[in-house]
């Protein structure tokens, strides 16, 4: 197996527009945060562009 954490270092570091604070304190992503990674990780995130559907475990057309 490979310790190779190399990666971490090349990770890009969170923009302002790219999350907020909750009122509990959690970190909440934002659309422009999610379109910037490119995927959508099917976590149900609160501003998921793709329109991940979690009762179904699906990404579904998200109406425009």
């Amino acid at each position: 197996m490979s310790d190779d954490f190399s990666s971490f270092s090349k990770r890009s570091q969170l923009e302002p527009e790219d999350f907020y604070y909750s009122p509990e304190g959690y970190l909440i992503f934002t659309e422009a945060y999610h379109l910037k990674r490119g995927y959508c990780c099917q976590s149900g995130c609160k501003h998921c562009p793709y329109g991940f559907n979690a009762s179904r475990g699906r990404v579904e057309k998200k109406d425009q």
